[in-house]
């Protein structure tokens, strides 16, 4: 289980992607901690979550630790398995309001940074971490010697 966590392809481009996803999670983790009644804590407890003094600062730590992993390409795999939960908990409690009231077009527009931080944390998990990342560090320790 180990070896398929930390395993990796040879793309050098998945930094790109691991960049994306991994900045736009641990800003929005922070925030959660610098900004609870806007965007923790108190954005759960207006769109109806329950026990959003809780949830803020659990989500938050996650968006954290999770964005920080997949930044450094460390634990890639495991680290877009809450992120995934993440963006599905986020579009269920906040786009289908938008759909209900507004329409598919306004969803689309209004979801288009979830569906982007979703699809990009499905390519990291079924992909890992890419060329330049902890994970191919840890799976081939010797390869990082001859590149």
């Amino acid at each position: 289980m180990f070896r398929w966590i930390i395993n990796t392809d040879h793309s050098k481009t998945t930094l790109i992607i691991r960049l994306m996803v991994g900045a736009v999670f641990l800003s929005e983790g922070i925030q959660k901690f610098l900004l609870p009644e806007k965007l923790g804590a108190g954005r759960f407890e207006k769109i109806g979550l329950p026990d959003p003094e809780f949830l803020g600062p659990f989500v938050g730590t996650f968006e954290t630790i999770c964005g920080a992993l997949v930044l450094m390409g460390l634990f890639t795999r495991l680290a877009a398995v809450p992120l995934l939960c993440i963006m599905l908990v986020a579009i269920f409690t906040t786009k289908t309001v938008i759909l209900a009231d507004e329409g598919f077009w306004a969803m689309m527009h209004a979801a288009r940074t979830d569906w982007c931080m979703l699809l990009g944390s499905v390519f990291l998990l079924i992909r890992g971490g890419g060329w330049w990342s902890g994970d191919r560090k840890l799976s081939r320790p010797q390869d990082h010697l001859t590149s």
